[in-house]
């Protein structure tokens, strides 16, 4: 089968491509059209930043480093697709980083001027990439279409974080990437769940309107999660498709265990919840040069924080993550911009723990996934979590500059 259309999204920075991007990416699933947006750099942002706080995401927003490794996994992971894509290229890309365009099928340019747009267009075409649209990025004046064919051209204007997208600009673009990415939402659903390694897949959508409960909307809420796991069998090897949030995902691989979990990865296709190594002694934090993660005392809880330095984790560098050792009678809070099979490992390593939630910023607070005491709180439940990257943990001094010199390699993060 051809490879599905990768579209980049290019232009300079602060011209509004990630708000486009993530835009165009919830007005397709509206419309049911399977896609993908892969962040190629590492910006600390994704679907999260646009719903939750703005002073939270300025706070837990990280900006990674980009290496000709991390380069290499995005190509890959290009190259690799298993649904059609927008790739949101960044602003300044370096030569030596323009190799990531030449996986790319299409282009869309967002720019403020005419220096700019000669720039990006010349860029576009030396690496082959054909024109969907050519937008004027701008704070001031109306919206409009120029030209619609043979590509698009118009102005696109006030494109701010936290603000809807709209107008005729807008619907003309996702009109255009909705005949591209037309692939029919069936067929794709049926190829993928016939490479399922499981003969029980759940495909989330389908279970989401299973456990509506009456509530309005088709995001997953955490009140749902108990009839979700109660219409599910425990211990039975199970394969899940679909969108879903990350406290989702890491109490199915609690609810399957210790039967074979697996998920779909948009990149890898499907992948098994990675094992993961926990400390046996009284290691509370890890610092490499790709990762650090600290265990931090909370008054009620412990949280586990990880942070992946670089943001892009290649699966199979997982097992070389060192944790540090769980609490023994307090829950765990988990917490991190994480890919979502790291978030499957990290509930399937911790299991143990009195109860387990996993931290959500939208929610503002994290969602039990699993609790093995009868006086802990109760499946779904949110428990208040505010974040403070000043707070100071209460781990051994001794052990919070701990470094593995083992632990360095070229792991990169794979999801927003």
């Amino acid at each position: 089968m051809q490879l599905f259309p990768a579209v980049m999204i290019g232009g300079p920075p602060h011209s509004g491509k990630t708000v486009l991007a993530t835009a165009l990416s919830q007005a397709l699933r509206r419309r049911g059209v399977a896609h993908y947006v892969l962040r190629a750099y590492p910006d600390g942002e994704g679907d999260w930043s646009s719903q939750a706080d703005a002073q939270l995401v300025r706070a837990l927003r990280y900006k990674g480093q980009v290496t000709p490794e991390y380069v290499r996994l995005v190509c890959r992971d290009i190259a690799n697709r298993h649904l059609p894509l927008i790739v949101d290229v960044g602003g300044q890309p370096a030569d030596w980083q323009e190799v990531v365009f030449d996986q790319c099928t299409h282009a869309i340019l967002l720019t403020p001027d005419a220096e700019k747009r000669d720039w990006w267009r010349q860029l576009a075409a030396r690496h082959n990439l054909p024109l969907l649209a050519d937008l004027h990025s701008s704070q001031v004046g109306r919206s409009r279409v120029w030209r619609i064919q043979p590509i698009l051209e118009a102005k696109l204007c006030y494109l701010e974080r936290w603000q809807p997208v709209r107008g005729p600009v807008f619907q003309a673009l996702v009109g255009l990437l909705r005949s591209l990415f037309d692939y029919g939402q069936e067929e794709l659903l049926a190829r993928h769940l016939a490479a399922a390694p499981t003969e029980l897949t759940v495909e989330l959508t389908r279970l989401h309107q299973t456990c509506n409960l009456g509530l309005p909307g088709d995001r997953w809420r955490p009140e749902q999660l108990a009839a979700a796991l109660d219409y599910l069998p425990r211990g039975t090897p199970l394969a899940v498709y679909g969108r879903g949030p990350n406290w989702l995902y890491a109490a199915l691989a609690l609810h399957t265990w210790p039967a074979p979990f697996y998920q779909f990865d948009v990149r890898l296709g499907w992948v098994a919840a990675p094992q993961l190594v926990v400390s046996r002694g009284a290691l509370q934090a890890v610092e490499t040069p790709d990762y650090s993660c600290a265990l931090k005392e909370h008054a009620d809880y412990a949280c586990l924080e990880l942070r992946l330095l670089d943001q892009y984790l290649d699966f199979d560098q997982a097992a070389h993550l060192l944790l540090p050792a769980p609490p023994l009678r307090r829950g765990l809070v988990l917490s991190g911009q994480l890919p979502m099979w790291l978030f499957t490992g990290l509930a399937l390593a911790y299991r143990q723990a009195p109860w387990l939630a996993v931290y959500q910023p939208q929610l503002n607070g994290a969602v039990v996934i699993g609790t093995r005491s009868s006086n802990g709180p109760r499946l779904g439940e949110i428990i208040p979590f505010s974040y403070s990257p000043s707070e100071e943990s209460h781990v051994n001094r001794s052990t919070r500059g701990h470094t593995l010199k083992a632990h360095r390699r070229s792991a990169r993060l794979t999801s927003s």
